[in-house]
C-alpha cells in the first residue's frame, strides 16, 4: 500500500519539548483510560498528535506495552477516536505503523483490533518489511501465524514473493518457525530457488542450523509433506491409513481403529509432557526435526530437472552443510545434483574439495557418505587442493582439527587419539603414492601432523600423568588398606589354635575373598599407573597403548574401591551388628556411597575411553 509521502512529512515536524503530552504519555504506558480520556477532552488533536522524540502517538505508545492482552481496553477506545483510513499514516520516525509496533512486541489483541480497524495496514511497509516481517525477526511466532492468515496478497507490495517473501522465509528460518517457513514455502514454491543478488538462496540459511536435524526418539505425527500425503508418518515413511486401505474396504471399524489410537497416542504424550518437563522438550525437538526435514524436501527437490541452471546456487548451501556436519543436506543436494560432488570451496582461494573440507573439519558423516561414493573414490584418492600448496587429503588430515571439533572429546590424551584416528583412516584412503608425497613446501603429510599437534602430545603427556598421579595416591591407599585387613582379621585369632574365631562363618568368606580381590586389583591398578608414568609418549602410543593401559588401570581401581566396600561391610556385620539381618540394609546403602560417586565421576571418562578405543569407530557406511 503506497503512502502520502507529503502527508506523512507533516506528522514528523520536530517539536523541541514534548512535556506537554507526558500525562498522556504515562497513561498510555500503564493502560490508564480514564486519565487519557480526561487529557484527550482537553486536546483532541493529541489523539495523533507525536508524543515523544521518536516519533511515536499514543497509539503506538499503547500497543507497545507487554506482550499479551495488555492495554485491549486503552487500545479499542482510542480506536474509537481515530477514523480507519488516518492509521496508515500514524508513522513514527523510522515509519513503522501502529500494527509494526504490534507485531515488534508480541501484542496479539492489539493487533487483532487494529487489523480490524483497518486491514490494509498488514501491507504497509517500512524499507520494504511488512509487519509480519517484523514479527518474525523479533521471534514473535504467534504473531507470525496470525499474520499469515490475515494478510492479503492482492495489494502493493506484495508480502509473500520476491525480496520481501526472501527475507520473510529467512527470518523464520533463522527463528526456527520451521513449520511457518514450511507454510510458507508450500504456498509460493518459487521461494526456495529465489535470492537477491549477491545473496544466498534459502537453504543456505537452513544449512547455519545444524541443531535443527539431530536426530530424537520421540515418535511424532507430522502432517503437511512437500511430495507426500498429508498423513504420512514421517517417523516410519509410510502413511498408515494407505498400509491399511485394503483391510478398511473389508473392515469399517479399522479406519475408527486407527484413529482412536492416534488420538489415544497424543494423548498419552501430552499426558507425559505435562507429568515430566524433559519428555515434553524431547518430543518438541523431534517435531523440529521432523519439521526440517519436510521443510528440507521443499527447499531442495529429489526432481531437480525443473530448475534447469539453478544447479550453482546450491553450491554454497552444500559446503556450509560440509563444514557444520549436516548429512540430511548434503545427501539431498548431492541426490537432486549429482555434479555438487566435484563442487570446490573457493571462499578462502584455496579450493579445497567437499570430501578435503569434511576432513579438515572432522565430520566423519559426510566423510563417510562422500566415501560410498564408489564411482568417485578413485579420482579422491589422488585429488589435491591447488590453492593450498598442493597438500592432498593426506595433508588436510594432517592439520590440527578446529578447536570446537576437540573439545567434543574430553582430555587432551582422547583428543591426540581422535586425531591419530583420522590420520590412520586417511591414510588407508588415498593411494599410496600420496603418502610420503611432499606438498609446494617440502613436507609431507607425517612432517606436518608432527609439527600441527606437538603442542596436544605435550598436553596429552601432562593430563596422562596428572591422571596416573591421582589415581596412584588411591590405589597406593587402598592397598595398603587391603594388607592391614588381611593381617589383622576382624573378631582376632583363637590362643590355642591361631585360628580366626569367625573362620567358619559365612561372612568370613565374604570379608576373605572381597579383600583378596581388593588387594590385587589395586596392586594391578597401580602397577598399570606405574607404567603410564614411565611411557615414552610417543605420538603413535596415543592411538592404543595408552588409552588402553588408562582403561584397565581405571577398571581395576574401580573393583578394589568396590570390593573394599564390601570388605567394610562384611567386617561391620561380623563384629558389631551381632548377625542382624536387617542391618545389612543400611550398612550396604553406606558402603554403595563411595563406588557410586566413583561411578559418576569417572565412568563417564572410561565409557568414552572403551568407545573410542575398543568400540566401532568413527568410519563406516552411512545409512
Amino acid at each position: 500500500m503506497p503512502l502520502d509521502i507529503e502527508r506523512m512529512a507533516e506528522k514528523y515536524e520536530r517539536k523541541d519539548d514534548y512535556s506537554q503530552y507526558m500525562p498522556l504519555y504515562k497513561a498510555a504506558i500503564k493502560g490508564d483510560w480514564d486519565s487519557a480520556k480526561r487529557f484527550l477532552d482537553g486536546d483532541q488533536s493529541a489523539v495523533t498528535a507525536v508524543i515523544n522524540e521518536i516519533g511515536e502517538t499514543v497509539l503506538h505508545v499503547a500497543v507497545s506495552v507487554g506482550r499479551r492482552n495488555v492495554n485491549t481496553h486503552f487500545v479499542k477506545e482510542l480506536l474509537k477516536l481515530i477514523p480507519s483510513s488516518e492509521l496508515a499514516y500514524l508513522n513514527n520516525i523510522w515509519g513503522r505503523t501502529t500494527l509494526h509496533n504490534a507485531a515488534i512486541f508480541g501484542n496479539m489483541e492489539a493487533a487483532k483490533l487494529l487489523v480490524e480497524h483497518n486491514p490494509h495496514l498488514t501491507n504497509i511497509h517500512n524499507g520494504g518489511w511488512t509487519p509480519i516481517q517484523f514479527a518474525a525477526v523479533f521471534d514473535q511466532k504467534e504473531m507470525v501465524s496470525y499474520l499469515m492468515t490475515v494478510t492479503t496478497a492482492d495489494e502493493y507490495p506484495f508480502p509473500f514473493a520476491n525480496k520481501a517473501g526472501f527475507d520473510l522465509l529467512t527470518s523464520m528460518i533463522t527463528s526456527e518457525f520451521y513449520d511457518l517457513a514450511l507454510q510458507l514455502v508450500q504456498r509460493y514454491p518459487s521461494l526456495a530457488t529465489w535470492a537477491p543478488s549477491g545473496e544466498q538462496i534459502a537453504l543456505y540459511t537452513l544449512a547455519g542450523k545444524p541443531s535443527a536435524f539431530l536426530s530424537g526418539r520421540v515418535p511424532v505425527k507430522f502432517k503437511n509433506d512437500c511430495n507426500k500425503p498429508s498423513g504420512e508418518d514421517v517417523e516410519k515413511g509410510e502413511n498408515p491409513a494407505e498400509s491399511f486401505k485394503v483391510h478398511a474396504q473389508m473392515s469399517s471399524w479399522v479406519p475408527f481403529f486407527i484413529s482412536v489410537c492416534q488420538k489415544l497416542r497424543a494423548v498419552v504424550w501430552e499426558v507425559l509432557g505435562g507429568l515430566a518437563p524433559q519428555i515434553k522438550r524431547i518430543q518438541d525437538t523431534k517435531m523440529m526435526h521432523a519439521q526440517t526435514r519436510q521443510l528440507l524436501k521443499c527447499l531442495c527437490p529429489a526432481d531437480s530437472t525443473s530448475l534447469g541452471a539453478k544447479a550453482d546456487l546450491f553450491k554454497l548451501p552444500f559446503c556450509l552443510a560440509t563444514k557444520l556436519g549436516i548429512r540430511e543436506i548434503a545427501e539431498a543436494i548431492l541426490e537432486a545434483f549429482p555434479a555438487t560432488f566435484w563442487y570446490r570451496d573457493d571462499s578462502d582461494g584455496k579450493h579445497y574439495t567437499m570430501f578435503q573440507v569434511a576432513i579438515m573439519n572432522r565430520r566423519e558423516n559426510i566423510y563417510n557418505l562422500l566415501n560410498q561414493e564408489s564411482r568417485y573414490k578413485y579420482i579422491l584418492r589422488n585429488e589435491t587442493a591447488t590453492g593450498d600448496k598442493d597438500n592432498n587429503s593426506l595433508h588436510c588430515a594432517a592439520k590440527l582439527a578446529p578447536l570446537h571439533r576437540l573439545n567434543l572429546v574430553s582430555g587432551a590424551a582422547l583428543q591426540m587419539q581422535r586425531e591419530l584416528q583420522w590420520y590412520k583412516e586417511v591414510e588407508t584412503f588415498v593411494s599410496p603414492s600420496c603418502r610420503e608425497k611432499e606438498n609446494s613446501d617440502k613436507k609431507t603429510p607425517a612432517v606436518i601432523f608432527t609439527e600441527e599437534h606437538k603442542d596436544l602430545v605435550i598436553e596429552g603427556e601432562k593430563w596422562m600423568k596428572d591422571t596416573a598421579n591421582s589415581c596412584t595416591i588411591a590405589a597406593a591407599l587402598i592397598a595398603t588398606i587391603a594388607f592391614a585387613a588381611a593381617i589383622t582379621v576382624p573378631g582376632g585369632n583363637n590362643g590355642d589354635s591361631g585360628l580366626p574365631i569367625f573362620s567358619k562363618d559365612a561372612g568370613f568368606i565374604i570379608f576373605l575373598i572381597s579383600n583378596a580381590l581388593s588387594l590385587f586389583s589395586a596392586t594391578a591398578s597401580l602397577l598399570m599407573f606405574l607404567s603410564i608414568l614411565t611411557a615414552r609418549y610417543a605420538e603413535a602410543d596415543f592411538l592404543s597403548a595408552l588409552p588402553k593401559r588408562l582403561i584397565a588401570g581405571l577398571v581395576t581401581l574401580f573393583l578394589s574401591i568396590t570390593a573394599m566396600m564390601m570388605t567394610f561391610a562384611a567386617t561391620l556385620y561380623l563384629v558389631f551388628v551381632n548377625k542382624k539381618a536387617w542391618i545389612l540394609i543400611p550398612v550396604a546403602m553406606c558402603a554403595s556411597l563411595p563406588v557410586t560417586l566413583f561411578v559418576s565421576l569417572q565412568f563417564p571418562l572410561l565409557v568414552d575411553m572403551i568407545k573410542s578405543t575398543y568400540g566401532p569407530g568413527l568410519f563406516g557406511k552411512e545409512k
